[in-house]
């Protein structure tokens, strides 16, 4: 971090939870300035969208689809597909994702020599039309494969209705050292078992990118179900909803971002709590509020046996939103012109002239380093009492110190904002101030006017930093306040 020019989160919740964990580094920095900023993660669609799906698209989107899908004009052809079409390709993504199901346990249960009745009993586990869920994902904790089962008897009259029955299939590896994560797919197994609803919930062994590829391509619901704020972004709810799949989720990661109600379902309103125990049994509540109060009545929404309208309208809400906003092409395009063109010019830059301006920045940083610790400012003070009104403007001054540092190399800045405590802002912004005497032996009155843009109740302080380029701008220890 200190070394770096650029840093960066995953996602735009990552980016400010990244922002608090490593403000320690630059202790006298506000929050929402400390230097690390966001790109959220994308997923590849060629990689991800079903074989059938692609070929509905070059149909309707254009041959060209692929390599723009980031395009407002090309995705929201979307629209035009018709519905029974959209859902009849949907529904043979999920009849060959519960083909393949099946094919999956029977070897998982042949690996056991497990006896021929039973064996013919898997032959017809799940159900071709009833709704699917998918929970696939590394089982960490964090990630909360449990909270489906915090009322176990409430889930089972959820997967036996006989009029809205659903089916999970749940998938995943825990780290071989991760007791508790194999302790939550031993708990999933052993729940499975159950008479009443072995045909309904199963969990696939050996996991990986292939079955990752089936489950995105076929599922009608993407379950994700973290704790908030772990999840850095999680793309497996982005490839799904490329294929059509609606996201139930609770609001971290990436989802945060691409959630609206059009799109999909959230689990709770984004609420952060101090006891786990509390945070999983609200939680729970709430997933199992949304299965069977929206999520379900909504799938089997259906009249004379059409399409279940609005879900499909869901469905193409989604498609169109991960395309746009999280595919790969967006995510490198950010990369690339927030970051890679800036570092590359930049590095030209500071190697030109047998490496002059790097050189230079040496020195300048060992400079700043040296003197830095003499730097004094008063608080500032205006030159009209208040109260102002909206409209109006004032002249703020400072005396700074700055020793041997010369006004050129420093920025004086006068940070200000609405008062959310006596000794706090709400949120703050800066302007500069100009050096406007010189009052001899290192100390200056620097001043600004300052534009009462909206009323309330403000407070300001001055604040002094190094000019340069963002490298020396962002070093740690290179803050002072008044």
């Amino acid at each position: 971090l200190r070394m770096s020019q650029f840093c960066n989160g995953v996602s735009q919740l990552h980016g400010s939870v990244a922002r608090k964990m490593w403000a320690n580094i630059w202790p006298d920095r506000p929050v929402d300035e400390i230097p690390i900023t966001h790109v959220t993660n994308g997923a590849h669609v060629p990689s991800w969208i079903s074989y059938e799906l692609s070929l509905l698209f070059d149909r309707y989107l254009g041959p060209g689809w692929s390599h723009h899908p980031w395009n407002p004009s090309i995705m929201n052809r979307i629209d035009g597909i018709y519905d029974e079409e959209l859902w009849r390709i949907h529904e043979m993504n999920r009849s060959r994702l519960i083909r393949t199901c099946r094919e999956i346990m029977i070897k998982q249960y042949e690996r056991r020599n497990t006896p021929t009745t039973i064996m013919t009993d898997i032959e017809s586990v799940l159900d071709q039309d009833a709704l699917t869920i998918v929970f696939a994902r590394r089982f960490a904790t964090y990630k909360r494969s449990h909270l489906l089962f915090m009322d176990p008897e409430r889930l089972e009259s959820i997967l036996t209705s006989k009029t809205q029955p659903i089916q999970i299939v749940f998938a995943g590896k825990a780290h071989p050292k991760d007791q508790e994560g194999k302790d939550l797919i031993k708990k999933i197994i052993l729940f499975a078992k159950r008479p009443s609803i072995r045909h309904r919930l199963i969990f696939l062994e050996d996991y990986d990118i292939s079955i990752a590829r089936m489950l995105v391509q076929g599922a009608d619901v993407w379950l994700n179900t973290p704790r908030r704020p772990f999840e850095a972004c999680g793309t497996s709810g982005i490839k799904a909803a490329i294929n059509g799949a609606i996201n139930v989720s609770i609001l971290d990661g990436w989802w945060c971002e691409g959630y609206s109600e059009e799109r999909g379902w959230k689990i709770g309103n984004g609420e952060e709590f101090f006891d786990p125990d509390y945070q999983d049994a609200v939680e729970s509540q709430a997933l199992y509020n949304v299965l069977s109060e929206e999520v379900i009545p909504c799938f089997y929404d259906r009249k004379n046996g059409d399409a279940p309208r609005l879900w499909v309208a869901k469905m193409k809400a989604s498609m169109k939103m991960a395309m746009q906003y999280f595919c790969s092409h967006v995510m490198v395009s950010k990369y690339n012109n927030q970051f890679y063109v800036p570092s590359g010019k930049r590095l030209i830059e500071l190697i030109s002239d047998n490496l002059a301006e790097a050189k230079a920045l040496t020195l300048q940083r060992d400079r700043m380093h040296s003197l830095w610790k003499f730097i004094k400012l008063d608080p500032p003070v205006r030159k009209k009492p208040g109260p102002f009104r909206v409209g109006d403007t004032f002249n703020v001054t400072s005396e700074v110190f700055l020793g041997e540092i010369k006004p050129e190399e420093v920025e004086v800045q006068l940070y200000f904002g609405q008062m959310k405590s006596v000794d706090s802002l709400k949120t703050g912004s800066y302007v500069s101030m100009k050096a406007q005497e010189d009052l001899g032996n290192g100390r200056y009155v620097y001043g600004c006017d300052v534009g009462c843009n909206v009323s309330g109740r403000f407070g300001f302080t001055a604040r002094a930093t190094p000019k340069g380029d963002v490298w020396i701008k962002n070093t740690p220890e290179l803050l002072t306040w008044a």
